[in-house]
């Protein structure tokens, strides 16, 4: 290995190292207690050395919500592709969003809270660009088999988001009275009846 590849290797080693105690910080005291000295101080670098990989605390949370992005899309990709007609796929694809959700808490609220992105920037991240492209092309499928053909894909696909997106801030916010499962279950209807309205 030469001089160059080491080097490239070693600060690839470094970045790595970066990440992974940013995250077990998050973890362990919430992401508004981390900081570029507390990381620098964990890992045994100066604080220069952090900015060297990272510009600030917001690149370093903007890749946990990349990497948030990028692991939901693998779940909603999978139960998609467990389903042949597009309405069943919306339902699956609803319920591994709920999953996620509740089994990945920290990158749903990096995703949705602290590290959310403009309209104009999140169209320029590849991860949340395809995030929507899966369900705006499930929505066009499943639209094109209902009565009403020129229903926008766009607007659709705000309506099906809010609907487990608001219950998933309700239920994280601590301001549903009622339980986990009674939650699940106002989504599972509101959902379904959401996938009615594409083909009445």
């Amino acid at each position: 290995m030469g001089i160059v590849e080491r080097k490239h290797r070693m600060k690839e080693e470094v970045r790595c190292l970066i990440l992974e105690t940013a995250w077990k910080q998050i973890l362990e005291e919430g992401v508004n207690a981390l900081s570029i000295r507390k990381i620098a101080e964990a890992i045994e670098y100066s604080v220069p050395v952090i900015y060297t990989h990272f510009e600030s605390k917001d690149a370093i949370l903007g890749e946990f919500m990349r990497k948030g992005y990028w692991l939901l899309n693998q779940q909603m990709e999978a139960v998609k592709d467990s389903e042949a007609d597009p309405k069943k796929q919306l339902e699956a694809m609803a319920l591994a969003y709920w999953t996620f959700s509740h089994e990945n808490k920290a990158y749903y609220q990096l995703m949705f809270g602290v590290a959310v992105p403009s309209c104009e920037e999140a169209l320029r991240i590849p991860e949340v660009k395809a995030f929507g492209d899966l369900i705006k092309l499930v929505l066009k499928e499943a639209i094109a088999q209902g009565k009403r053909p020129d229903t926008s894909v766009e607007f659709k696909f705000f309506t099906y988001w809010s609907i487990l997106h608001g219950q998933i801030s309700i239920r994280m916010n601590g301001g549903a009275p009622y339980s986990c499962e009674m939650a699940l279950e106002i989504v599972k209807d509101a959902i379904q009846g959401f996938i009615y309205t594409l083909s009445a």
